[in-house]
C-alpha cells in the first residue's frame, strides 16, 4: 500500500484546538505533548493486543503462525534434534502476538511531526496501513487481512472516543494553564 494521510475531522476535537491556537503563544509545546500521548497509547496496544477501542485485535492466521514457526525451525535453541519444535519453540509459538514481528518495526516506528498549528503521527512501515484498516493482500489480493487498528483514527477521520476524551483532557488542561505552553 503508498503512503497515505488521514485528517482528523473530529468537530469536537478541532474546535477545542482552534480554541488552543487563539490563546497561547506557542502551541508546538502543546502539540507534541498531545503526540508523545498519542504514541505512548499506541506502544501500549502492542502490550495487550487490543484496539483503541478495547478490542483484541484477530489472532494471527494458520498462515503465519505456519511462517513464524519455519523462521523458529531456524533457530538451534528452538528445535529437537529432529527438527520439531522444543518446548522453547512451542511456548514462542504459543505467545506469537498479532502485529508483533521479529522486528517489531510497526510497534517502533512510530513518529511525531509538529508545525505552527499541525501534528501528525506516523507510523513508517509500508504494510502499517493494511494492518490498520486491513483489506486484500499479496498476489492478485487474494490475502485477506483483517483490521487490527493500532492508531486512534477510523478511515472516516475520526478518532477512537477514548482517544478523543484524552485529546480533549490534554488541550483543557493547556488552555486552563495546569501546565506550562
Amino acid at each position: 500500500m503508498a503512503d497515505f494521510t488521514i485528517t482528523v475531522d473530529d468537530a469536537e476535537v478541532q474546535a477545542k484546538l482552534s480554541a488552543f491556537a487563539e490563546r497561547v503563544d506557542n502551541p508546538r509545546a502543546g502539540l507534541t505533548a498531545i503526540g508523545e500521548g498519542i504514541v505512548e497509547r499506541t506502544k501500549r496496544r502492542f502490550e495487550t493486543s487490543k484496539g483503541p477501542d478495547g478490542t483484541p485485535w484477530k489472532p494471527n492466521s494458520v498462515v503465519t503462525l505456519a511462517l513464524f514457526s519455519g523462521h523458529l525451525a531456524g533457530q538451534k535453541s528452538k528445535v529437537k534434534k529432529d527438527g520439531s519444535l522444543n518446548a522453547a519453540g512451542e511456548q514462542a509459538l504459543a505467545n506469537k502476538k498479532p502485529l508483533i514481528g521479529e522486528s517489531r518495526d510497526l510497534s517502533r516506528q512510530l513518529y511525531i511531526q509538529v508545525g505552527d498549528m499541525t501534528l501528525t503521527v506516523t507510523s513508517t512501515p509500508v504494510y502499517a496501513a493494511i494492518q490498520q484498516f486491513g483489506g486484500q493482500a499479496g498476489r492478485g489480493r487474494k490475502v485477506t487481512i483483517p483490521e487490527r487498528p493500532f492508531l486512534p483514527i477510523h478511515k472516516d477521520g475520526t478518532l477512537y472516543p477514548s482517544d478523543q476524551a484524552d485529546i480533549i483532557d490534554e488541550l483543557n488542561e493547556y488552555l486552563l494553564g495546569d501546565l506550562a505552553v
